[in-house]
This record gives structure tokens, C-alpha cells and sequence, in this order.
């Protein structure tokens, strides 16, 4: 089928790709001229394992094509997928000028029937309104069908979620337009929930929602665990043994953050409080998470009094491995804070340092040299579990730092392994390990 897909992000790029990789003529399309001429030479503005190489070959193939032309995105397509940010607006609420923006230049420029499905992460009623703005303004010969069909994509698997997810979610009131979309997946052997419009838009916000309510509740658990003497580690593993439970997002540590979990409650929040409902779970939520980011730099002062002129060597920038993202990412306010209290900060990343850059500037240093980044560091911090960063051996932070103190925000070691070593280790919900330290060479 003819396939446009309107925005290039993460979302809309995977979705291109992977369209294109199960044999569909794919048109993406973007407003940023800079974006799609890198796209239109087979690289990828974003890192996404396995994503450059799917664009490389359907582009050679001749099923993938990009543009900044609407007329020619949308002229011909039978199928419109928008995938364009709704970025978090002052008060919380969803930004839905892009959507908007692209159901108006869709009216405008369509040839033929078409079925628009929307990818971007809506609040309950967006559909309606895109249905709204097509019908008023599309000819008056041409019909539009719009379906609600909610991306379930993890950064840093994306791949691999479009093509062995859990499940499709379809949503729409016409059957024709329902069963056509399901023809689309049907080769990826995922089972498909067909419902109404706004049951879709909601199964989205519903999802990420009770995925963070996990996270700050296990994190609250831990806190808990460190008062009490507990191990979080052992409670995670005793409790995720129920299958009412499951062990998946119960890993203790500085919180969620990226471009979903963190925008998305805030809009189910406002959603709610827009519909006379206080959401105050939620609420809960996303103040535990926001606690969550601020607790390294509190543990490190505990341990070594004030941080001012103090090397601190930030492990981590992106909000979660394999991923160059660094939108809400707990690394972001741990900085914050040590900028604040003085800190002389040095910062690893495999990946996300230069978009780290664009947001940060020169205020620390950044460096893709693992012992330079310890090399007389008072305190090392922990804010991503990059396997780079699990395999560090044990001994650099021992040979290169003043003093190894270590506060893992993300329990990326045993504590049976750090306990041989020399190194005061703070992890979260875990006892801590305190080691006397003798240094007897200096590097």
C-alpha cells in the first residue's frame, strides 16, 4: 500500500522503517529540511538499534522515500500514520499543534479516500478532533476515515517491539477502516484489540501510566528497604515470583524519564482534573519520581560533606541505555544539583553526549574515555545502566579515583563483587558497603 507516514521522530521513523521493511511504498515526511536530507542519504538522525540499517536498505530497495513536500506526502497516500510530537505544555496538558497542523495539511492535499491513523500519544478526544478538521476542510468528493492505533515502542528496542509486540491496539467505528489497518499487521503475528476511538487513546495513557505507578512504587519500597535493613533486590525477586505481579518494572533507582512516562502522567492528570476527577494516585506518581533524581546528589553529600570544587564523574547521560535521548532524563537534574552545589562535573556516555551538549553547553566535561572520567574524582555517580558502564572493572574505580566512593543510582553491581573491593559503594534500597581504603600509589 501507499503509506505516509508524517513525522520523523523516533515514533514515525521506527514505523517507516519497519512499514517499508514488510514491503510497503513509504513516504516520510518532516518539516526539518536538515532532518530529511540525512534521512534521504541512508543515516538516521536518531540512535536506535537496528533502525540505520533497515533505512539503508529500503531506501536502496526503492520502498522508502522522505520529504518536506506535504502535496507529495500526502497526495497520493492510502494510508496516513501522524507520528509527530505532542510535546508537555506549561500546565502539563498535551501540545496538539503538530497534529493539528497535519490534519490541515492533509485536507489540503489529498487525492483519494484515505484512512488516517494516528501513532502520537493523544489525549482522549484528539481523534475526533482530527476527524473534525479533515471533514471541514478535504474535498468534498474524497472521504477520510481516522482510527486511533497507539504505538507501544520502547526506546531501544523499537525494532523489535514493531515487530514482536505484545499487541496492536486499533481503534475506530468503521469496520472497513478497521479491517484494512489489521491487513497491515497481520504479517507480524501480534495479536490485534479492535475497540472504539476513544478506548484506544486511553489504553495508551493507561499503560504508561500503571508502568510509572510500578517504578515509584518499587522505589518507594526501597526507600523503605534502607531504613529498615532490608535488601530491595531480595524483595523485588520474592514479589515478582507472583504472576498477578511479574518481575518487569521493578527494578529500584533514580526514576523513569524520556519523552513518554513523564509526559503522559502529567496529561492523565490533566485529563482527569479536565473532567472533574483528581487523579491522586498519579499524582503520587510522579511526585515520588521527582524525588527520585535529586537522591544521588543527597547520598553523596552524606557521605563527603559539601561538593564544592569537588570532581564528580557522571556515569550515564541518557534517560536509559541504548538510546541517545536525554529528554527528562534523571542524569539532567542530577547535574542541575551538583552545578548548584559547586561540582566540578565529568561526564561519560557511549552515545547521548552530544545531544547532552545541546542541552547542557560547556558546563561540564565530556569525555568517552572511561578512566579520564574517574581520574581523581572524589565521587562517581551512576546514572545510566549502559552495559559499558555494568562492565567497568572494579578495579579502575580503586586505581583511578581519590577516594572510590561510588553512588549507584541504578544497582548496576553485585554487592557479593563490590565487597571485594576497596570502594564505598551506595546503591538504592540496597545496605550499603564500606570499605576502609588505603591508597598506596597515586595515578
Amino acid at each position: 500500500m501507499n503509506i505516509t507516514i508524517a513525522g520523523t521522530g523516533y515514533v514515525g521513523l521506527v514505523t517507516g522503517v519497519c512499514l517499508a521493511e514488510l514491503g510497503h511504498q513509504v513516504i516520510c515526511s518532516d518539516i526539518q529540511e536538515e532532518k530529511i536530507a540525512m534521512l534521504q542519504s541512508g543515516r538516521s538522525p536518531i540512535y536506535e538499534p537496528g533502525v540505520e540499517d533497515l533505512l539503508e536498505k529500503n531506501v536502496a530497495c526503492g520502498r522508502l522515500h522522505f520529504t518536506t513536500n506535504s502535496q507529495y506526502a500526502y497526495g497520493n497516500a492510502e494510508i496516513i500514520f501522524i507520528a509527530v510530537g505532542t510535546p508537555e505544555q506549561q500546565d502539563g496538558t498535551a501540545n496538539l499543534a503538530y497534529v493539528r497542523e497535519v490534519a490541515h495539511s492533509i485536507a489540503q492535499f489529498m487525492k483519494n479516500d484515505v484512512i488516517v491513523c494516528t501513532k502520537s500519544t493523544v489525549p482522549v478526544g484528539t481523534n475526533d478532533q482530527i476527524s473534525e478538521i479533515i471533514h471541514r476542510h478535504k474535498p468534498a468528493n474524497l472521504h477520510a476515515e481516522v482510527v486511533a492505533n497507539p504505538e507501544f515502542l520502547r526506546e531501544g528496542s523499537a525494532v523489535v517491539d514493531f515487530f514482536y509486540g505484545d499487541r496492536i491496539v486499533i481503534g475506530t467505528d468503521c469496520s472497513k477502516a478497521a479491517a484494512i489497518i489489521e491487513q497491515i499487521y497481520l504479517p507480524l503475528d501480534i495479536p490485534i484489540i479492535k475497540t472504539d476511538l476513544k478506548s484506544a487513546e486511553m489504553i495508551k495513557y493507561a499503560a504508561n501510566a500503571f508502568l510509572a505507578t510500578k517504578i515509584s512504587f518499587i522505589n518507594e519500597i526501597a526507600m523503605i528497604c534502607e531504613k529498615v535493613g532490608a535488601n530491595i533486590e531480595e524483595v523485588t525477586n520474592g514479589i515478582g515470583k507472583d504472576q498477578r505481579i511479574g518481575p518487569y518494572f521493578l527494578q529500584a533507582g533514580i526514576g523513569y524519564g524520556g519523552s513518554c512516562f513523564p509526559k503522559d502522567t502529567k496529561a492523565l492528570v490533566q485529563l482527569a482534573g479536565n473532567n472533574q476527577h483528581s487523579f491522586d494516585l498519579l499524582k503520587a506518581v510522579i511526585e515520588v519520581n521527582n524525588r527520585q533524581a535529586s537522591l544521588p546528589v543527597s547520598k553523596a553529600k552524606e557521605v563527603i560533606g559539601s561538593l564544592k570544587s569537588k570532581k564528580v564523574t557522571l556515569l550515564g547521560l541518557s534517560f536509559k541505555p541504548n538510546t541517545d535521548d536525554v529528554r527528562q532524563a534523571a542524569s539532567l537534574s542530577i547535574i542541575k544539583e551538583l552545578l548548584k552545589e559547586g561540582a566540578i562535573i565529568t561526564a561519560f556516555d557511549p552515545i547521548a553526549m552530544s545531544n547532552a551538549l545541546q542541552v547542557l553547553g560547556n558546563t561540564i566535561e565530556y569525555t568517552q574515555d572511561i578512566r579520564h572520567a574517574l581520574l581523581h574524582a572524589d565521587v562517581a555517580i551512576i546514572a545510566t545502566e549502559w552495559e559499558e558502564i555494568k562492565q567497568i572493572p572494579l578495579d579502575f574505580f580503586e586505581l583511578y579515583m581519590k577516594k572510590p566512593i561510588v553512588i549507584d543510582g541504578r544497582n548496576c553491581y553485585s554487592l557479593k563483587e563490590i565487597r571485594k573491593h576497596r570502594i564505598t559503594y551506595i546503591s538504592i534500597g540496597r545496605p550499603i558497603v564500606t570499605n576502609d581504603y588505603k591508597k598506596s600509589e597515586t595515578y
